[in-house]
């Protein structure tokens, strides 16, 4: 008797930049950006911050890589979504980013890189405007055993930050980076999810994530082109999981999480 088959998993990729692709226009590395999710069935793409990526973005920069990502994303709304990438740095200049990107444009959150470790209380209006439009919020964190960048925040910086909004959903971007001191800093605030992109795809990550805050906080992410797909898609894919956590990690969370934005926004999508 032949098996059972298990029903096809709708892979959304919560974590790609522009960077690090063939090309050198953002239409053209959007292009090279779905022709490799093509090869590895990635329904939709989710890009943020546009090139060359700037550790301390001046308002000029914020607008200018923002446009880069709007004209990416322009014609390709079925396959590709965008974050607006903003800074704490130059708070009105996000708030009006946001704005421009989320509320009158078609980006559905909001990405915060490392100008200013996401503790500062400086960070708190951008992450109140953000929750009032409902959109997604990234925050990367990474600690390294060499020492972070300056104004880099690290997994109990975004704790603090959990702490101070409990009830604004909040994505640790890279699981911390040294994924098991990551997981334990968020572990015990349940507005804050984990991305799985970016690191090496060793083995245990993503069962730990599993195991500690629930199938329903762990989301995937490859941080293409800067990663291959295929990597970071191994983490999840020969983790011993069932199938429906594999199937929450690789895109239901992820669509569950944006499916407010986007149905106020009338984008279709399937749950």
């Amino acid at each position: 008797m032949r098996s059972k088959q298990a029903p096809r998993i709708r892979i959304w990729d919560l974590h790609c930049h522009l960077a690090g692709l063939a090309g050198t226009t953002p239409e053209e590395l959007m292009a090279e950006l779905i022709r490799r999710a093509d090869r590895m069935g990635i329904e939709r793409v989710v890009v943020f911050m546009g090139f060359p990526f700037i550790a301390d973005p001046t308002p000029d920069d914020l607008r200018r890589q923002n446009d880069q990502v709007l004209r990416a994303l322009a014609g390709r709304e079925d396959r590709a979504l965008g974050f607006a990438y903003v800074s704490p740095n130059h708070v009105e200049a996000s708030l009006r980013e946001i704005d421009r990107c989320v509320r009158d444009g078609p980006m559905v959150g909001i990405k915060l890189w490392i100008a200013r470790r996401c503790s500062d209380p400086q960070v708190d209006p951008i992450i109140a405007r953000a929750a009032e439009l409902r959109g997604a919020i990234f925050q990367h964190t990474w600690s390294k055993t060499g020492g972070s960048l300056p104004g880099e925040s690290l997994p109990e910086d975004l704790a603090e930050l959990a702490r101070r909004h409990p009830d604004t959903p909040i994505i640790c971007g890279h699981t911390g980076g040294e994924w098991e001191r990551g997981i334990r800093a968020v572990r015990g605030l349940p507005n804050v999810s984990v991305d799985l992109a970016g690191s090496d795809p060793t083995a245990g990550l993503t069962e730990m994530a599993v195991r500690e805050l629930g199938a329903s906080r762990v989301i995937f992410g490859s941080d293409a082109g800067g990663r291959s797909f295929a990597s970071q898609l191994a983490k999840v894919r020969s983790a011993a999981l069932s199938h429906e956590d594999r199937s929450r990690i690789l895109g239901g969370n992820l669509r569950a999480m944006l499916a407010p934005i986007l149905r106020a926004k009338g984008v279709a999508f399937e749950p």
